[in-house]
Order: C-alpha cells, then structure tokens, then sequence
C-alpha cells in the first residue's frame, strides 16, 4: 500500500477530515483532524480510525499504522507549540 492508498481509505470512512498520511513498506503514520473526535477519549478515536482500515490490516496489506487523531482545537493548539 502507498500512504495515498491508506490517506483515501481513512478519508473515506471519515469524509469530514483532514488526513495526512507517511511511511512506505506497510509502516504508515496518520494524522486525522476531526470534529467527529471531539468529546471522545484517544482508544475511541483511534476504534474510529482503525474501522476505515480494518479490511487491510486483517489482509496483511497494511502491516502497521501510527495514529494520531486530534481535533480541530487540539491541531490548532500543537501548530502553535511547534
């Protein structure tokens, strides 16, 4: 998989976000920028996440996947940080 393939899977199973994806060789880093996080701990986030992706990891295709799900406040606030 590229981190094309990964971005339009998470994309499309959370079509409100803002996702940016890294990595090669079925190792990828995601950042997921969503309203739908707000409210929700990081374990459900990331269950909201991981269901986008879900077919690929149980087919080997996509081997591992970092996630980092934030929402809007908390992407503005590490913007400002860095």
């Amino acid at each position: 998989m590229t981190p094309e393939q990964v971005q339009a899977l998470i994309a499309a199973g959370l079509p409100e976000a803002r996702v940016t994806v890294s990595g090669q060789e079925g190792h990828f880093e995601a950042e997921i920028v969503s309203e739908s996080f707000n409210g929700l701990s990081r374990l459900k986030r990331e269950q909201m996440v991981n269901a986008t992706v879900r077919d690929e990891i149980t087919s080997g295709a996509l081997h591992a996947l970092t996630i980092r799900p934030l929402t809007p406040e908390e992407w503005a606030q590490k913007k400002q940080n860095t």
